[in-house]
């Protein structure tokens, strides 16, 4: 059988082949895959040379080559930064641009062939996940967003179907109070999505009140990123941003189906308190007064 270390080299050895990074003109392109990444990198929106350097964790020297690489052929144009003359600012020419939407068609064309292949796309897809969420979790941000966004809306999906999916009696947003999150938007609240490169994969909600606290709210943890810490990272983020609005009573609701949420509340200084509110599901109940 083979041990923990084999595992892991074998599933090193079977992505390196699977994506093309040994190839030479990666996606046939003609240029391997590191140029390849910077480009997608840039067309992504980010222009900092520093920024694209951290985000693909390169160093300076390999980071410079490629980028001339790139200028040489008329893809990429650098210049200073309008504001700091010693930070280098990128951007796709016209080419760049054509190069990139062709790589994106590559990239998706490839990915749809490995999901085809496998019978069990979802339950590939999970394993993706939870191996993208552990390779690259020094690297998950936080950072709040409207409620309404695309990034919020899907952890708000997931978060009510794991809820109809562990509630007895299921679970409909619709009968929850301030089901469409309007207290969750500045300058009553706000919402945090925890991002893991373009995947969001965990949330909170800070729900502003006329009552003298706030509330917690929408505290989901995607599966592919449990044993990570996030939701406490989450927690001390909510606990941040009330801070930030001048809020020194927090109030939060879960239900005892939810153990683990239970648990965090406890150990991180929140106490339990009698019922405050007429919401059909949770049956805990917990305060914790905060400092500036």
């Amino acid at each position: 059988m083979l041990n923990p270390i084999s595992r892991v080299r074998r599933f090193n050895r079977a992505v390196t082949s699977a994506v093309g990074a040994l190839d030479t003109s990666f996606l046939g392109r003609g240029r391997p895959l590191g140029a390849a990444r910077v480009l997608n990198a840039i067309g992504q929106g980010r222009s900092d040379v520093g920024e694209v350097r951290d985000y693909l964790n390169l160093d300076s020297g390999l980071m410079s080559r490629l980028l001339r690489s790139l200028e040489d052929e008329g893809l990429i144009e650098t210049h200073a930064h309008e504001d700091d003359a010693r930070r280098r600012v990128v951007s796709l020419t016209r080419a760049g641009r054509r190069e990139y939407a062709a790589y994106e068609a590559l990239s998706n064309k490839q990915a749809e062939g490995f999901l085809a292949r496998n019978s069990q796309a979802e339950a590939l897809l999970a394993a993706m996940d939870l191996i993208a969420s552990a390779l690259t979790r020094d690297r998950i941000a936080l950072a709040e967003m409207d409620p309404r966004s695309d990034e919020a809306r899907y952890c708000l999906r997931e978060y009510y179907a794991e809820l109809g999916r562990r509630f007895k009696q299921g679970f409909d947003v619709s009968l929850s109070r301030d089901p469409d999150a309007k207290d969750m938007r500045r300058p009553r609240g706000g919402f945090i999505v925890a991002m893991s490169d373009t995947l969001p994969i965990g949330c909170i909600g800070l729900k502003g009140t006329d009552h003298g606290y706030a509330e917690i709210k929408r505290l989901w943890v995607a599966p592919s990123a449990r044993g990570m810490r996030l939701g406490k990272r989450l927690m001390d983020a909510a606990e941040d941003a009330a801070r930030r609005l001048g809020i020194a009573l927090l109030r939060l609701d879960t239900n005892s189906a939810l153990p683990e949420a239970g648990q965090l509340y406890r150990t991180t200084g929140w106490r339990e308190i009698p019922r405050f509110n007429d919401d059909p599901y949770p049956d805990l109940f917990f305060e914790k007064q905060i400092r500036s």
